[in-house]
């Protein structure tokens, strides 16, 4: 497996990123999929550092530098399976990605963002979408603790 190593100016652009489609999760006013760019690769750990890790921490653990800022506490990841019976949901953790299915908050609103419209864009002529949905599942799926 090849973990992408991301620049500064990456990393910075992907926050930006995370933080203008954060706050349109918390306004119900969704950023239209076209004007979010795709970062090049399809690799789970690259996707979760891009789109994910601002609020669910580097290390899924939920600490990433939004999480203080959001309503609703950011999940652990890594504990996925152990919430679900010591089985990982890969299907469900798929359709939650994709925004297919809506998790339960205390607010009533979604507050992840639905990252099916922003991962289905098309490039190299091919929609990926689903690749980067099941790469990005299998990534948190090797998160999973133990214990």
């Amino acid at each position: 497996m090849r973990i992408e190593r991301f620049s500064h100016h990456k990393v910075a652009h992907a926050f930006a990123l995370i933080l203008l489609t954060a706050g349109t999760a918390h306004t119900q006013t969704h950023q239209a999929p076209e004007t979010t760019r795709l970062i090049d690769s399809v690799q789970g750990p690259a996707l979760y550092m891009a789109y994910c890790a601002v609020c669910h921490g580097p290390d899924g653990k939920g600490g990433g530098p939004m999480a203080k800022s959001l309503k609703i506490a950011t999940p652990d990841l890594t504990r996925i399976a152990l919430t679900n019976g010591g089985t990982y949901p890969a299907a469900r953790v798929q359709r939650v990605i994709s925004g297919e299915e809506v998790l339960a908050s205390g607010h009533g609103t979604r507050a992840m963002p639905v990252w099916g419209p922003v991962f289905s864009q098309i490039a190299w002529d091919q929609d990926l979408g689903r690749m980067r949905i099941y790469n990005l599942s299998k990534y948190l799926e090797s998160l999973q603790s133990r214990k």
